[in-house]
């Protein structure tokens, strides 16, 4: 049976969903002992999901380095804490390796903070930003794409929360656990989804307030705007020739009122009014 995606899935629907939980085990990593054996062991894995964590800044011109790296395979999430121990030797050989797959959702900007802390060259890893629209989603952030996907809810609310706390609590851990460890499921199923086409895609019309004004909106817009312009400049011309006719009009009685008192003077008042009605 065919699975139903959507290009856009309503965001007001993720409400309902019954919420994600990961099934694994999550362990915190604060030495860098601790840190070589957990990338040994995560380097023997056929597949990886990534994110990272940031403690929030609140205020103008504060930014934070990245506070943890969550790395998981399909049962186990490790969360390196890097505010702790920084970007180790051990950390820098994973984020560089070029034989495991590692997913992650706008891993470009993943990237770039933990380059702030440690420059290294980028291994081979694989942004869901990238192949979504292969099946026609629209959507980038990952709450939407696992929702239209799997139909289930992954919960933001420990997203600003404060990841260089001296312990991270259980429903950090889960989160981000949940968002490393569910890059590997969605890569997966687009994999699936794309190579056998299982799937009926539902597309869903654009926003009204990000559709582009259309060429008719735009010419009937152009033609109002003209519209209004000329009518403004009518009335302005109006406007113009009544002070012309009002200033001729006062310029010709002052004249006529001139002619009168030269004409009482030399007596030839009557022919002068006989001229000028003519």
């Amino acid at each position: 049976m065919n699975k139903t995606i959507y290009s856009r899935f309503d965001k007001k629907a993720i409400t309902d969903l019954p919420i994600v939980t990961f099934p694994g085990r999550v362990i915190t990593i604060i030495t860098p002992g601790e840190a070589e054996k957990a990338v040994d062991y995560l380097l023997q894995s056929d597949i990886m999901g990534v994110d990272t964590e940031t403690k929030p800044a609140f205020h103008k011109g504060e930014q934070n380095k990245v506070a943890l790296l969550q790395v998981s395979n399909r049962d186990t999430c490790f969360l390196f804490r890097l505010n702790v121990i920084g970007i180790t030797p051990a950390i820098k050989r994973l984020l560089e390796d070029k034989s495991v797959k590692k997913i992650g959702l706008s891993w470009h900007d993943d990237i770039r903070g933990l380059e702030a802390r440690e420059p290294f060259t980028p291994g081979l890893f694989i942004d869901l930003q990238d192949i979504v629209g292969e099946i026609g989603i629209k959507d980038l952030s990952l709450q939407k794409i696992y929702a239209n996907i799997f139909h289930q809810k992954i919960s933001k609310r420990q997203r600003l929360t404060n990841w260089e706390a001296t312990a991270l609590s259980d429903k950090q851990k889960q989160y981000a656990a949940i968002d490393a460890w569910s890059c590997i499921l969605i890569y997966e199923e687009l994999v699936r989804l794309k190579k056998t086409g299982a799937y009926n895609l539902v597309v869903v019309p654009e926003p009204e307030n990000n559709q582009p004004t259309s060429n008719a909106d735009s010419k009937g817009t152009k033609i109002k705007s003209e519209k209004k312009d000329t009518k403004a400049s009518t009335a302005k011309k109006k406007t113009t020739k009544a002070k012309v006719a009002k200033k001729s009009s006062r310029a010709k009685a002052v004249k006529k009122s001139s002619r009168r008192a030269k004409a009482s003077q030399t007596g030839v008042g009557d022919s002068v009014q006989v001229i000028e009605n003519k």
